[in-house]
């Protein structure tokens, strides 16, 4: 059978080092990641090849691996596993060197020959868990998988061996490629446990999906189904319990021994059964391989160098912490020595005279026979399939999220309908007079209407593209599929947008608008527009892959569209644009579309009349208004824009698939400096230590006896806040949600599905209470149910606070909720977050220097003192690791001096040693006389006998226990050994693990009992008119389009904020109408600034009169119109439950600004029925406004085509109806609306809640 061995030598990595901030920094230095690893991978120690790291270098991390299966621990684990898995930053500097089997990385390809399993859980949020694998698995292929069945059948058939029936279907049914669906879909569903959750969607922060842990077995799952022969799994176990996270492990290690693969995994807080199921140790501190080598020799080398690892404490904790300064002390067991810190460098090189490291390095010295190698053994095809088939795969998975997406499609659809019917009122055909020069301005306003809304249109497509990013970034990197598959099939796939979106708004606007009636001119609009619309999607398709921000994108995103509108031939001629710019109006896709649809209507029989304007040198009518444009003026202007369209088109996707190729990612989650390196490197240490001594003593074990001592301990806080202990009760809780259409596909009939099922009991002052049950059992909706933050959902059952029923608004000040996800603001710094909690939930009678001691005091409770001035980032992109994110989301939590804390999985992500800061911190807390209650999954012993009580839940949100633990748990082993058919605990296992073990499904099922009925039943979100007109399309421009711009920029950073500000609405930090004046302020501030910059500019570039009163005007319309904008962007996200949605709503309205603000149709030429909404529109006060007050009372003449010259105030009166005497009433218009947009914004902050949970 084909295995794979790694080997590697003095492997070290280098990267940039510093407190990095989110735009980059200055401070860069280099950072010694990994120093000198070596080791070997094996898949059998009977093996005599494996994959081996020799002497590497990261200047980033270190370290030195071999096993059939490895469990690695400590720090920089996930920097080796992408090196040795060929996945790593190309800006780290490695020295070294890996080899699979004797072979480098330049004779096959390691990330197809391994997988990498990602601690990141990045997924489709729209797809069901069985699509997801369904897809990973399909593009992964089958690998060697046929060869070795023809193999073994040609041997069975040769030796006349019968393969048993069953075997044999399922090794033809695993080597068979490019189905839909497979077996191994289905079994690594079964192993994983998602097979419960299968046709569930996976879900995000907005969309309520399956549950964290079931994400990180997802993750897990998509490279479980392909070929892999050697597998790095990191941080698997984050949010499973202890049960399924053994059951896991258990299934690749028989995959280790049955079927020789190599696997190298990294667990948090693993249960001391698990740890049992490895083969090798690799420990890894500062960079440094500490040991590496037989799990049963590691104890060995630590009693060797003076500690050893006490009786119930879990080996894996105790490697956690012997190498730390802080937790060293307390296993040094030589009573005739004094203790001394050993540093981790000590320890690396007592483990080279260490029997262990000799053989290792005598191995290390014996290179490798390449000829040995199986040839299915490394994989040299860089695809699991063929690229046809690859795309296919791609294709069917994004019809899919289409499918799924349908909701915009359809959206963007009745807005284009809506948009129609109102444009069509406007340009009525019998308001639109044909044959004159002078009613060409009509027609024309008409096309670039249409045209501008079909631009907006695709707008849509940035962020779409952007969403999904993150997702093909990961399956790009991993080898899925050839990148172009999947920009291939999108632009495929949105072809049939365009043509139904373009047909639509032809088919309804082009005879009622009274184009030209001819079929064939008819279809060459549609040709025209549907090209267009096909441009716009790809050149937004082509920003988003290149700029990757919804921030950016957005902004940048709307100054292309600038540039594109104001040199497309509409508001600036061909004529009248500067030599220095004239290649900007050739390289405007939308003057070749312009061009087009003007060309195909002014060309048309019905504009042949004479032409008697002698100042326009064209035979025809339809000419001399061509002409007077600068447009083209034969049909071959039709086709030849209508090519430049397609080219354009041609141009963005192929740019597009280039972008998808070759770009990176925006960064990974990684701060640069680690706790214990920048502590090093400050004068605290000292001080540091000491406070941290006084308050979480690392010789004292956290160990709990029962509640009753609990509530006797010594208070351990330096600082003592004045608060109210409180007792939480709770009687007969029920809590249902609407039937999912899953489940009533699979034939539930109920219309709704129950969650909680009649829990009562008690949280109390002084008691540590640990929430606890399997994946799916109601831990967290509990919590949610309790802290008052279900959003939807039907709940039953009684609360109260310490015997008066509880009421929300005052509960949320008095209660504390650490989120399992944390959702923090990613421009402030750790110390500004914790801060401006405290500043925010603290009584306003605490002074300034105890409020600010007191931050410093919890910062340095959960070690974030090294760690102050570090920016926090978004989670998976940058900043914060999810380790001191976890910690961040505590200390905001305790700095508002809670009497009830809720902490939902507080450990979940942590490795033993923070697991461990954290709950002494949790103790600390406990010992004040606050009430706490904590979900956890997988505790280990420490963790879990440092809780005082426990409410245990089943599948269905049932009760199975409730009440003390006991010294040792006693109490809860008791009652559970007294149940008839319950196995007794084995000395020194971990009695979390036995708990769920025994009370599981298939326990019950085995024993024929329920535990909930046994537990009911014991006690227990200017000169001439052009020249005017000019003048009035720059002013035009720079307020609708830059306007525009602050709207749509402003989107994604309110809906990224929104979802902090709902976790801080349900902390009760602040009033709704506080958060929703301090960021209306920020932005206003900002705008101020803005429009000041911008007037300075483009009043002297225009050439503006330059008059005090009309500067300050011009000044005050340009700032007050980037307020509201910028305002009516913060209102649409607060009445919308996505930025995507709110993105599309924009898109809805402004065109309709833009028809009505005056400048494309004038007010005089609106049909009547209209009128009422260009007062309506604030856009059309601010173009009243400018031209009101720069050209309103100028007395002089301008030359109008076919007509007589006309004073310049006359002319605003008669044909735009603006009058400068109007003033004072568009000033307060303009401030009417700010006010009216902030109260509505201020409004659906205060009422409207998006979160489902």
């Amino acid at each position: 059978m084909a295995s794979v061995m790694e080997v590697f030598d003095e492997m070290s990595l280098r990267g940039q080092g510093g407190l990095i901030g989110r735009f980059g920094s200055s401070n860069k230095r280099t950072t010694t990641v990994l120093k000198h690893a070596y080791g070997i991978l094996k898949p059998s120690r009977k093996k005599k090849y494996t994959v081996a790291f020799l002497k590497y270098k990261l200047t980033k991390e270190k370290e030195n691996a071999q096993t059939d299966q490895l469990y690695l621990l400590k720090q920089r684990k996930s920097t080796l596993m992408r090196a040795l898995t060929g996945k790593l930053d190309k800006s780290l500097k490695v020295s070294g060197s890996i080899t699979y089997c004797g072979h480098t990385f330049s004779e096959f390809y390691p990330q197809r020959t391994s997988a990498y399993v990602s601690q990141y859980d990045l997924h489709n949020a729209e797809m069901t868990v069985r699509e997801t694998l369904d897809f990973s698995r399909r593009c992964l292929g089958i690998g060697a998988r046929y060869d070795m069945l023809a193999e073994l059948t040609a041997r069975e058939h040769e030796a006349g061996i019968n393969p048993d029936p069953e075997i044999d279907a399922y090794m033809k049914a695993t080597a068979v490629q490019g189905h839909e669906t497979n077996i191994i879909t289905d079994l690594t569903l079964k192993v994983l446990g998602l097979d419960i959750c299968a046709d569930n969607i996976v879900g995000d922060e907005m969309t309520r999906g399956i549950s964290g842990g079931q994400k990180k077995r997802v993750t897990t799952g998509e490279m479980l189904t392909g070929p892999a022969r050697a597998l790095f799994m990191d941080e698997i176990s984050t949010g499973l319990d202890s049960s399924s996270t053994f059951q896991i492990v258990k299934y690749v290690s028989q995959l280790v021994h049955v079927m020789n693969d190599t696997v190298m995994i990294s667990l948090l807080q693993p249960p001391p059964e698990t740890y049992n199921l490895f083969d090798d140790i690799i420990l890894l501190s500062e960079g440094y391989m500490v040991y590496h080598g037989p799990r049963g020799n590691i104890l060995e080398f630590f009693e060797s160098a003076g500690f050893r690892c006490p009786e119930r404490k879990g080996v894996a904790d105790f490697l956690q912490e012997v190498t730390s300064k802080k937790d060293q002390q307390q296993y040094w067991y030589l009573d005739q020595e004094q203790y001394r810190y050993v540093p981790v460098l000590e320890f690396a090189e007592h483990y080279k005279s260490f029997h262990v490291g000799q053989q290792m390095l005598e191995e290390l010295k014996i290179p490798f026979e390449k000829s040995k190698t199986h040839p299915a053994a490394l994989t040299t095809s860089k695809y699991g399939q063929s690229s046809w088939e690859s795309f296919k795969a791609v294709m069917s998975r994004e019809q899919l999220l289409m499918k799924r997406n349908s909701f915009i499609y359809i959206f963007k659809v009745s807005q284009l309908i809506i948009l129609g019917l109102m444009a069509m009122t406007v340009f009525l055909r019998t308001e639109m007079p044909h044959g004159q020069i002078s009613d060409g301005a009509k027609f024309f306003g008409a096309l670039t209407f249409s045209l501008i809304t079909i631009l907006f249109n695709g707008f849509a497509e940035l962020q779409l593209t952007i969403k999904i990013l993150p997702t093909f970034y990961k399956q790009r990197d991993f080898l899925f599929s050839p990148p172009w598959t999947f920009g291939l099939a999108n632009i495929i796939l949105k072809v049939p947008v365009s043509f139904v979106e373009a047909g639509v708004w032809v088919v309804l606007t082009y005879y009622v608008m009274g184009f030209a009636p001819s079929a064939g001119r008819f279809f060459r609009q549609f040709l025209a527009f549907f090209a267009t619309h096909q441009m716009a999607m790809a050149l937004f398709r082509f920003l988003g892959a290149i700029l990757k921000s919804m921030v950016v994108a957005n902004t940048f995103g709307m100054f292309v569209q600038l540039i594109i509108f104001i040199f497309g031939g509409f508001i600036i001629p061909r004529g009248d644009i500067r030599p220095w710019w004239i290649w900007a109006y050739w390289a405007s896709p939308m003057m070749y579309s312009q061009n087009a649809i003007s060309v195909n209507e002014f060309l048309a029989s019905r504009w042949a009349t004479p032409n008697n304007d002698p100042t326009i040198d064209a035979p025809t009518v339809g000419k001399a208004i061509l002409k007077s444009r600068d447009l083209f003026t034969g049909d071959w202007g039709f086709w030849l824009s209508i090519g430049a369209v397609i080219g354009f088109t041609i141009l963005f996707n192929i740019l597009y698939l280039l972008a998808l190729t070759y770009l990176s990612p925006s960064g990974r989650s990684n701060t640069l400096v680690s706790d214990e390196e920048n502590e090093n490197g400050t004068n605290k240490e000292q001080m540091s230590e000491a406070s941290v001594s006084s308050t979480m003593p690392s010789s004292i074990p956290m160990v709990s006896t029962g509640a009753k001592e609990a509530t006797n301990r010594p208070t351990q806080s330096r600082t003592t806040l004045p608060f109210q202990p409180l007792s939480l009760s709770f009687n007969h809780i029920n809590y249902w949600v609407d039937m999912p259409a899953e489940m009533k596909e699979q034939g539930f009939t109920e219309s709704r599905l129950q969650l909680l099922s009649d829990i009562s009991g008690a949280f109390r002052p002084g008691v540590l209470t640990a929430l606890v049950g399997v994946s799916g059992a109601g831990k967290t909706t509990l919590m949610d149910v309790l802290a008052g933050r279900k959003t939807s959902g039907a709940i039953e059952g009684s609360i109260t606070l310490s015997g008066y029923p509880k009421k929300q608004e005052t509960f949320a000040r008095i209660s504390g909720y650490c989120e399992q996800i944390d959702i923090h603001s990613p421009n402030v710094t750790v110390y500004e977050s914790i801060l401006y909690s405290a500043w925010l939930r603290l009584s306003s009678d605490i002074d300034d220097a105890t409020r600010k001691m007191f931050v410093e005091e919890v910062m340095t409770l959960v070690e974030l003192d090294v760690l102050r001035n570090a920016m926090v980032g978004l989670p998976g992109v940058d900043g914060l690791s999810t380790e001191q994110r976890k910690r961040l989301t505590i200390a905001v939590e305790l700095v508002a001096n809670p009497s009830i804390i809720f902490m939902d999985e507080p450990t979940s992500g942590l490795d033993a040693r923070a697991a461990a800061i954290v709950m002494r911190t949790v103790r600390n807390t406990v010992n004040t006389g606050r009430t706490v209650v904590c979900t956890i999954h997988q505790p280990s012993i420490d963790i879990f006998e440092s809780f005082d009580e426990l409410l245990l839940l089943k599948r269905g949100g049932r009760v199975i226990y409730a009440g003390e633990l006991g010294r040792h748990c006693e109490k809860l082993v008791e009652y559970f050994e007294e149940i008839p058919g319950v196995a007794k605990i084995t000395k020194g296992y971990n009695p979390a693990t036995w708990m769920l073990e025994v009370s599981s499904t298939l326990a019950e099922a085995h024993l024929n009992i329920n535990f909930a009925e046994i537990y009911a039943n014991s006690i227990l979100h200017r000169e001439s008119q052009q020249d005017l007109y000019n003048l009035l399309g720059a002013t035009y421009a720079a307020v609708f389009f830059l306007g525009a711009t602050n709207c749509f920029t402003v989107q994604p950073v309110v809906s990224i904020e929104r979802t902090v500000f709902y976790r801080e609405k349900a902390a009760g930090m602040y009033s709704p109408l506080s958060y929703a004046l301090a960021q209306a302020c920020m932005e206003i501030i900002y705008n101020i600034l803005q429009g000041m910059l911008y007037t300075i500019l483009i009043y002297v570039m225009i050439g503006y009169d330059w008059k005090v009163d009309k500067f300050f005007y011009f000044m005050f319309f340009i700032i007050a119109s980037f307020n509201y904008f910028t305002l009516f962007g913060m209102m649409l996200v607060s009445l919308t439950p996505s930025a995507m949605l709110a993105s599309i709503l924009v898109s809805f309205v402004l065109p309709l600004w833009n028809l009505f603000a005056g400048f494309l149709v004038v007010r005089t030429a609106i049909p009547i029925w209209w009128r009422w909404y260009y007062w309506a529109n604030p856009v059309s006060w601010t173009i009243y406004g400018v031209v009101a007050s720069q050209f309103g009372d100028h007395g002089g003449s301008l030359l109008v085509p076919g007509g007589s010259p006309m004073v310049v105030k006359q002319f605003l009166e008669d044909n735009l109806g603006v009058r400068h005497d109007f003033l004072g009433y568009v000033v307060l218009a303009h401030f009417a609306y700010i006010i009216a947009i902030f109260f509505v914004f201020g409004y659906s902050i205060k009422f409207l809640n998006f979160q489902k949970r």
